[in-house]
């Protein structure tokens, strides 16, 4: 079964840096899309940060843009999302997605075939 690890969350104080990683496996050749989301709590879930990975063609929101980086390394099916200069608001649970079918037309993010179980963010002011 395909399946998505997302590591590297904890706690920073606003301004701090985190580095997240998201391993994936289960599945032959590459995914078309890999992507970061975030929840908070009663926030509907957004999508963060988006990679196609023939490409290389990314998105952030423009919430992050700037302070955010996402990066890919093929070999090792492995997304990270590198974020700088962490506030508040980026508190939440973060989650990791995949789509492994290429479709023709494009979306910002992914849209989500497969999700991993998430990683706490957790910035102090």
């Amino acid at each position: 079964q395909v399946q998505l690890v997302e590591s590297g969350g904890g706690s920073v104080q606003t301004g701090g840096s985190l580095r997240l990683s998201c391993a994936t496996s289960g599945y032959s050749g590459n995914a078309n899309c890999l992507g970061w989301f975030r929840q908070a709590p009663g926030k509907e879930r957004e999508g963060v940060a988006s990679i196609y990975t023939r490409g290389g063609y990314t998105f952030y929101a423009a919430s992050v843009k700037g302070r955010f980086t996402i990066s890919q390394d093929k070999a090792k099916r492995t997304v990270y999302l590198q974020m700088n200069d962490l506030k508040s608001e980026d508190t939440a649970m973060y989650y990791c997605a995949a789509d492994l079918i290429y479709y023709t037309d494009l979306v910002a993010f992914c849209r989500g075939e497969e999700w991993g179980q998430g990683t706490q963010v957790t910035v102090s002011s």
